[in-house]
């Protein structure tokens, strides 16, 4: 799994743009990571990416965001509290992931059985001792997300 260390948070939300820059329609990236390591960072850097106007912000306590105005539309949904697929199905985050646009699914461990078999998997991780300094993992799980794996280490 193609990892990379990000020195800065504008790092990592340009890390953010480059893969809304290059995504396609029905592209899901899965964040995962802890509380506050940079998956909201990351999104507006993918809304930058796109065209979006407007800064996507953490849809936790509406669960799913639609961003429209850009390249793609971009859905942004959270995870963090639903409890199970049931829940996520009661607000329409199946039929959300693989349409038209780029979806991005915050705390996307929670409910794993809920993305498509092919998505892009970005794990966040802090480093002990190295405030702000973040480490991203990157692994696209079938063919259509590999160019988007590639980015990690594509030059800026």
């Amino acid at each position: 799994m193609p990892t990379a260390i990000s020195p800065s948070p504008a790092w990592t939300e340009a890390f953010g743009e480059r893969l809304g820059r290059a995504a396609f329609p029905g592209a899901v990236l899965a964040l995962v990571g802890d509380l506050g390591v940079g998956k909201t960072l990351l999104t507006r850097g993918v809304g930058r990416g796109l065209g979006v106007p407007g800064a996507p912000t953490s849809p936790t306590f509406v669960l799913m965001m639609w961003h429209d105005g850009g390249r793609l539309p971009l859905v942004h949904a959270d995870l963090y509290r639903l409890a199970d697929l049931e829940e996520a199905e009661l607000v329409g985050l199946p039929e959300a992931l693989g349409g038209e646009g780029l979806a991005v699914v915050e705390w996307a461990d929670r409910l794993p059985g809920l993305l498509p078999a092919d998505h892009l998997r970005v794990e966040l991780r802090w480093i002990p001792g190295r405030p702000r300094r973040r480490a991203l993992a990157v692994e696209a799980t079938g063919p259509r997300h590999r160019p988007l794996e590639a980015l990690l280490h594509a030059p800026v």
